[in-house]
């Protein structure tokens, strides 16, 4: 009640006020209230976000650093129980034995034992033969006795981080140039067709290896050579010789999926034949030809796609200096392979080219009945394209099947040299020569057990001048294969079958034909040579072997008027101590 006529008496008071102008009307009346008492707000403002911040951590510093304690548990030499043992080396090996046609045979090896660093060793070697030669026709040819010696000695020094190796080679071959057939009217001397090689070498590289990765590693080899020939007089003035000296050096780096090469290499060789312009026989005078090639090669190695890719890019700048001015080539050097159905099939194919220097031991390593004053000339090679498929079948069997398309300038081709007044010594022609080469081969290989080899070859040639890529066979068949059984008894098993083969003769020469420029040839008949050899091991050091050569005996020509011996068979012992 006394709330509500507090109310009416506000009102009125107001409403008075309203009615009532320039007046002040103050009113006081007595009433029970009560207030609340005063809090104080002890947080300070801040911002409310819908976001919040991760707290960030305070860490104190730490001024101390705990002791590590690294123990080492010794852990025991693993072994290995096998019944096992393993082969001990001997240091020394000695072949001897006898064949039929009085060939005398003998082989002398010796090398280091088991070290880590040393490794060297030598042979010694000798073959000769007492036997005369008849053709297909049983017609007895000029004496072709010969005797073949050699000596090797090799030595390697190897550290973790370079490499040191030396060899030094001696041959010494006799023979002659018996591409004579006699007859009652011809009597042919021994000393008159006699001829003799003598061959000197030595080689010698360091190597510098320093990392296998983002490692730069050098090379740098050197190699000498000297070569002699049979002089025509007691004075050995109008011998041929030649001396021949290389230098190579090779930089090399790894990184990543990349291997990068460098190659600088020099080659010198120097031909004479008794005194320039000097008369040494009707037809032949006395020169000095020398010959430097610089060769510049750098290229990378790189691989892509999980590595099935592999690529070779480079290329090789080379120099030829001679006697009538220089000559400068540009050489690609590409390859590039590829992965299928990891690795049972690899596509490949390379464009590659390069310079060869043709020497006199080069050529008579080739065919040894040439003169020994045929002109020099580099193999000009712009271009080898190649290309094809290789892979695995399984475990055991692999295949190669391949063609090459190639040019080739100044190609030597061995033809008979009818200024001769026996007609039987061989000179070289030269010629440019485009081949195309389709070749196939299998492999099989059952462990050490069983290993065989197969390889066929067809070839196609086209020359610019001769008629035929002399002596070159059309089509070529090489096996090769080896047997083990028990550890005692080895068999290896080699055929080499050419077809295709013909030769330059004269237009006398019997059973010639005639080609359309105007040239004469002969064919050579197909080559069918088979090789078997057999051995007995009685104990690890001690064993008997039987070695039999061409057993199809065939007296095929393997160069125009130069038959081979029908069969050879020579047995002997082995020994190891």
């Amino acid at each position: 009640m006394k709330l509500f006529s507090t109310t009416l008496f506000c009102i009125g008071l107001i409403l008075t006020s309203f009615a009532q102008q320039k007046e002040d009307l103050v009113g006081y009346t007595t009433t029970n209230q009560q207030v609340e008492p005063a809090s104080r707000i002890l947080e300070f403002p801040k911002i409310i976000d819908s976001v919040k911040a991760s707290p960030v951590k305070d860490y104190p510093l730490l001024f101390f650093q705990a002791e590590t304690k690294i123990l080492l548990d010794t852990i025991e030499a693993a072994t290995v129980e096998t019944t096992e043992k393993l082969d001990k080396l001997y240091p020394f090996y000695v072949k001897a034995g006898i064949g039929s046609v009085i060939m005398p045979l003998g082989e002398i090896r010796f090398g280091s034992d088991q070290s880590r660093n040393w490794h060297y060793g030598g042979n010694i070697t000798h073959l000769s033969s007492y036997g005369d030669i008849k053709d297909r026709n049983k017609v007895l040819y000029a004496p072709a006795q010969y005797d073949r010696s050699a000596a090797h000695l090799y030595g390697r020094y190897n550290e973790r981080n370079y490499q040191i190796k030396a060899d030094g080679y001696y041959q010494n071959n006799g023979f002659h140039y018996y591409g004579i057939p006699l007859d009652s009217t011809t009597t042919i001397t021994a000393d008159s067709i006699a001829q003799r090689f003598q061959l000197s070498k030595g080689t010698a590289e360091y190597i510098w290896l320093r990392g296998d990765s983002a490692r730069l590693n050098l090379s740098f080899q050197g190699a000498y050579q000297n070569f002699l020939t049979r002089p025509l007089d007691s004075t050995k003035v109008f011998r041929s010789k030649e001396n021949n000296i290389q230098f190579k050096t090779r930089a090399w780096y790894n990184y990543k999926y990349e291997y990068f090469y460098a190659d600088l290499g020099l080659r010198y060789n120097n031909y004479r034949r008794g005194f320039v312009d000097t008369v040494v026989a009707p037809g032949d005078t006395g020169f000095v030809h020398n010959n430097t090639i610089i060769d510049f090669r750098p290229g990378v190695w790189t691989q892509a796609l999980n590595d099935r890719l592999k690529v070779e890019l480079g290329v090789t700048i080379t120099g030829d200096v001679h006697e009538s001015g220089t000559n400068f080539y540009v050489y690609p050097n590409a390859e590039f392979k590829y992965s299928l159905f990891n690795n049972i099939f690899i596509p490949y194919v390379g464009l590659k080219g390069g310079l060869k220097q043709n020497t006199l031991q080069g050529l008579t390593s080739v065919n040894p009945f040439i003169r020994t004053n045929v002109e020099l000339r580099n193999e000009h090679n712009p271009y080898d394209i190649y290309g094809g498929f290789k892979g695995t079948l399984s475990q055991q069997l692999s295949f190669n099947l391949g063609v090459h398309f190639m040019h080739i300038e100044n190609k030597a081709f061995f033809v008979t040299d009818t200024n001769d007044i026996y007609n039987n010594n061989q000179t070289v022609h030269y010629d440019t020569l485009s081949q195309t080469t389709f070749e196939g081969s299998v492999s099989y290989q059952n462990g050490e057990k069983l290993k065989i080899d197969v390889l066929g070859r067809y070839n196609m040639f086209l020359l610019y001048h001769e008629a035929y890529a002399w002596n070159l066979p059309q089509l070529q068949f090489i096996a090769r294969g080896s047997y083990q059984l028990n550890d005692k008894f080895y068999g290896k098993l080699d055929a080499n079958i050419e077809t295709g083969r013909k030769a330059l003769v004269s237009a006398d020469t019997p059973d010639a034909l005639s080609t359309d420029q105007g040239q004469y040839y002969v064919n050579l008949g197909t080559i069918v040579d088979i090789n078997l050899g057999l051995e007995y091991r009685y104990t690890p050091r001690f064993s008997v072997f039987l070695q039999a050569n061409n057993l199809a005996a065939q007296r095929y020509n393997r160069w125009y008027s130069y038959p081979v011996q029908p069969i050879q068979v020579i047995g002997g012992i082995t020994a190891r101590f």
